[in-house]
């Protein structure tokens, strides 16, 4: 039984996060044994016990022993072939480049306070993307 959106994005917290993003990244299917491997767990039961959660929030399909995602729940990523990109990344970018053009082919001969302030309007809007960018890759939240 599949629950609601919400309550399946719920589910992804902890390991049991970390047993997702294992499975997108590696973008086929996986044992039990492998997922222990790779992310160090204890026993094979505690990463059994993480798919099964897995598997009942209906975000990961386990056939024959393998398990492989069925759902993708990306709120705040990319996914770009096995790369999981935070969303502020693209955002970050985009407001250096403005910054950039701004700096030098948009510079006037004599500064002026719309260019200074659209300066600092564009230097604001790129530390916050920045600064959530690596709030999102620290976290690891999806």
């Amino acid at each position: 039984m599949a629950l609601a959106d919400d309550e399946s994005s719920g589910v992804l917290k902890g390991t049991t996060l970390k047993v997702y993003l294992f499975l997108l990244r590696k973008g086929e299917p996986v044992g039990v044994r492998e997922v222990q491997r790779a992310l160090n767990l204890s026993s094979p039961s505690i990463a059994l016990y993480h798919l099964s959660k897995l598997e009942d929030a209906g975000l990961v399909k386990g056939e024959r022993g393998n398990y492989y995602v069925n759902r993708v729940v990306l709120e705040s990523h990319v996914k770009i072939g096995r790369l999981l990109i935070p969303r502020y990344f693209f955002y970050s970018t985009f407001a250096f480049i403005v910054l950039l053009i701004q700096l030098t082919l948009l510079r006037p001969p004599m500064i002026t306070r719309e260019y200074f302030f659209s300066l600092a309007t564009t230097l604001l809007f790129l530390s916050f993307f920045c600064y959530e960018t690596f709030r999102a890759m620290r976290r690891g939240r999806l």
